[in-house]
């Protein structure tokens, strides 16, 4: 059975930081492309980051990029998410999604495994 397992979301000041975690478990993690999306209320499921299976090529959302890290650690099966300079508008509920190519990992519909999510909300 396949699980990923999001932490670390929390309340946060703006231009604060915080470090989102990803557990996986039951996959083969090194064989797949790991992504955070992140969904604010009313709005649509909006893929922020992502990251290949060696760590070796990333992606990043106009929104978030020069804020936030993704990197990921095979050997423990986790990857993360390094939030800086944190926004009012960065609220929202963040979850990691694994696919297995990095070549489609802007299409929400190439991601075969889900976390159940992390709240992060952010006061100004």
């Amino acid at each position: 059975q396949v699980q990923l397992v999001e932490s670390g979301g929390g309340l946060a000041q703006a231009g604060g930081s915080l470090r989102l975690s990803c557990a996986a478990s039951g996959l083969t993690f090194s064989s797949y492309s790991m992504g955070w999306f992140r969904q604010a209320p009313g709005k649509e499921r909006e893929l922020i980051a992502a990251i290949s299976r060696s760590g070796g090529t990333t992606y990043y959302a106009d929104s978030v990029k020069g804020r936030f890290t993704i990197s990921r650690d095979n050997a423990k099966k986790m990857v993360y998410l390094q939030m800086n300079i944190l926004k009012p508008e960065d609220t929202a509920v963040y979850y990691c999604a694994a696919a297995q190519n990095f070549l489609v990992v802007l299409k929400i519909t190439s991601y075969d495994y889900w976390g159940q999510g992390t709240q992060v909300t952010v006061s100004s």
